[in-house]
């Protein structure tokens, strides 16, 4: 096997480890005494709906919003697509929907909960006098300005109508239970899909600061109601449970064992790693050519595995998420280095907006490809990598870890 079908079956091994039909089944509660309501959102929330009807034996309806492709063949519980990372109506129309269903219930009910990476998008439900129009403009400029998924979700849970504990808020007295996969650094209920079912400690005053930090002016409608103190988050909800079933150290954890049958060291920095795309790639070159040199934490061969979640402040036109922009800058910063592999893919499938999971990088990724650095500069990672036959496609996992990154040297 080469090194980049070893890099390719790490990665399929850290997806594997976080698939909902593995993780779902022992997290499921007894049946309750009154209505079952199965209610998510998520990249990975429909692939939950079909675990949850495949192994609970409770009389069950609900309804789950994913992004557009994610679906899955349930019976019991509507599956509504929407779009990802930019909100649209079909999301915002599910999330009203969705918060009727859960009204009026009463203290004997259950409210189950399916919570996953990318439910801040697709469960968007602007909260007045915010539009959708609004929403999207500001949830744009957050995107290409470098803003971490907590700053981003800060924002995002004090313009909503649902987020920020506002959908477990509605079911009461009925008790939720929150089944939730994490894609976030640190695996923060409230951060992961803006934390609908649970309790919210961050505050308008902390969303207002964000806008600030990065320069976004936004409209009216959203400065007033970040202005408003009515628009704070619950800060309490007595009636939310939260389970956590699957995480990113899970998945660095599979991988890594995989790595070690092969024959590897392994080094892992953790699940946890935020930062610029380019600047954690070029941290991790200089990891390379410590271990290359003798003075690094582990011996060639090895593999030097890390999660979490980078950003990319867009200046330039081009094409590419922060996967395949780690993946340019690091082969940027290696400059060809010999017997130096690696991989970097969102573990949901998609990287950003394109239809690739990452890319990997090659020993000659810069011999074959045209000016990289010039790539890199105008964030076209997507193009460079396409032009070698070096993106990384899956199509959509049905599962949300976040970031995995791996990196192989030779002896």
């Amino acid at each position: 096997m080469s090194p980049q079908e070893q890099l390719r079956a790490l990665f399929k091994a850290a997806i594997d480890a976080a698939q909902p039909s593995l993780r779902v089944p022992a997290f499921l509660p007894p049946r309750p005494k009154g209505r079952a309501v199965v209610i998510g959102a998520g990249k990975a929330s429909a692939a939950m709906a079909k675990a949850v009807e495949d192994h609970w034996d409770a009389d069950m309806s609900g309804l789950v919003v994913t992004r557009y492709g994610h679906g899955a063949p349930c019976k019991k519980i509507e599956i509504v697509e929407a779009a990802h990372p930019v909100p649209d109506a079909a999301g915002m129309n599910g999330a009203a929907r969705m918060l009727d269903l859960v009204k009026g219930l009463g203290p004997d009910d259950l409210v189950l909960a399916l919570i996953s990476g990318g439910g801040s998008a697709v469960l968007s439900l602007p909260a007045a006098p915010v539009t959708l129009e609004a929403l999207r403009s500001v949830t744009q400029a957050l995107l290409k300005s470098g803003a971490n998924i907590v700053e981003m979700n800060t924002v995002r849970k004090h313009l909503s109508s649902i987020a920020g504990g506002r959908l477990a808020q509605a079911a009461a007295p009925a008790r939720v239970l929150t089944l939730a996969i994490s894609d976030v650094p640190g695996d923060d209920p409230s951060t992961i899909g803006s934390g609908p079912t649970v309790a919210d400690p961050t505050t308008l005053a902390q969303a207002r600061a964000v806008l600030a930090k990065y320069k976004i002016d936004p409209p009216a409608e959203i400065a007033a109601r970040l202005a408003d103190p009515a628009s704070e988050t619950p800060k309490h909800l007595p009636n939310a449970d939260y389970k956590l079933i699957a995480a990113p150290i899970q998945s660095l954890d599979a991988a890594a064992a995989l790595a070690k049958q092969y024959g590897y060291a392994v080094h892992s920095l953790g699940p946890d790693l935020e930062g610029e795309s380019r600047d954690v790639a070029r941290d991790q070159a200089d990891l390379v050519r410590a271990i290359r040199a003798g003075r690094g934490p582990v011996q060639a061969p090895c593999v030097i595995l890390s999660g979490g979640e980078t950003t990319v402040t867009v200046r330039g036109k081009g094409r590419g998420g922060r996967d395949a922009e780690f993946a340019l800058g690091l082969a940027v910063a290696l400059d060809g280095m010999k017997g130096v592999w690696a991989i970097a893919g969102d573990t949901d499938g998609i990287d950003g907006t394109e239809d690739n999971a990452g890319a990997v990088v090659t020993p000659d990724t810069l011999a074959r490809g045209p000016d990289a650095a010039a790539y890199l500069a105008n964030n076209d990672a997507y193009t460079y990598f396409g032009k070698l036959g070096d993106l990384v496609v899956t199509g959509p996992t049905h599962t949300n870890v976040n970031d995995f990154r791996a990196i192989l040297i030779e002896r």
